[in-house]
């Protein structure tokens, strides 16, 4: 299975910080330790390049953003400290995606160990998120003639708002969210589909609701490529989640979509999202899990 992963997707951004960005070396080095991955499975993407960028975000965010101009309000709305080592991370993991994309289209599964950032919006990025890989991946296979029709399944507890903007009312791309309805952000535009949840949602009525809808979707929509954002935020002892599924409840929801996507013959590609567990092991152990749950649904 085709993952993308770089040593560059962790910069320093200080151990005080709440977004844990250990996650991702602790993430590809567990799922090599275990087996899950092979290093033959594992291959670093270039930088994203600016035209590329550009096709989902304005050149006056791109510049300001690549040249250290944001203003101190755009810093705060982003949530990240601003450096160099912030854009070349954010450039791979945009590239990342790309490339699972396109290996997704052709194998019918591959990932990358970032990306999900549904936050960032053309014009600016916020919670974290500073170029969003999946419109970047969507507007590249569109303009190539990769795919025709496109669907997002976001798991991540707060609703996918960015996306919902880029990609409202395009008939090629559909939008699925599905997040805690009193959680982040506090507006949140529509999507194709948005499922919001009451807090404390446990494992048996998320996978309920969420078994009734993915097959929905993917049957009417039938889309030519499913992004998976599969943030694990809605985890129990996640900070910021205010939901109530447990470890297991999660990987149960990532095999649910992941062998929806499967019998349904679309090709799916993985993206981590969010995940801020109180204790950083569970958050890595549970994107750990998605990765394990590819490898028993796909092979």
């Amino acid at each position: 299975m085709f993952v993308s992963y770089a040593p560059g997707y962790f910069v320093d951004i200080g151990d005080a910080h709440v977004f844990p960005m250990q996650k991702f070396p602790l993430v590809h080095a567990r799922l090599t330790e275990d087996g899950t991955l092979s290093p033959d499975d594992v291959v670093a993407p270039a930088p994203a390049r600016d035209e590329d960028i550009l096709l989902a975000h304005t050149r006056d965010y791109w510049t300001r953003l690549a040249t250290g101009q944001l203003t101190a309000r755009e810093l705060r709305r982003l949530g990240l400290p601003w450096s160099d080592g912030l854009v070349m991370r954010s450039r791979l993991a945009a590239q990342g995606t790309l490339n699972a994309a396109r290996h997704a289209l052709a194998e019918g599964i591959a990932g990358n160990l970032a990306g999900g950032t549904h936050h960032a919006f053309p014009d600016h990025g916020e919670g974290f998120c500073v170029l969003n890989d999946i419109a970047v991946a969507v507007r590249v296979l569109q303009r190539d003639g990769d795919v025709g029709r496109v669907a997002l399944i976001d798991c991540d507890v707060h609703q996918g708002n960015a996306n919902a903007v880029i990609f409202a009312g395009e008939s090629d791309v559909f939008t699925f969210s599905m997040h805690g309805k009193n959680n982040y952000p506090l507006r949140k535009p529509p999507s194709s589909l948005d499922l919001e949840l009451p807090d404390g949602m446990t494992d048996a009525a998320y996978l309920e609701v969420l078994g009734e809808y993915v097959p929905q979707v993917l049957g009417k929509f039938r889309p030519d490529l499913v992004f998976y954002l599969a943030g694990v935020d809605p985890y129990v002892h996640d900070r910021f989640g205010r939901l109530a599924l447990t470890l297991e409840g999660l990987k149960r929801r990532d095999e649910l979509v992941l062998r929806a996507c499967r019998r349904a013959g679309i090709p799916v590609t993985i993206t981590l999202s969010g995940g801020y567990a109180r204790d950083r092991q569970d958050t890595v152990e549970a994107h750990c899990n998605t990765y394990r749950a590819a490898r028993e649904v796909f092979g």
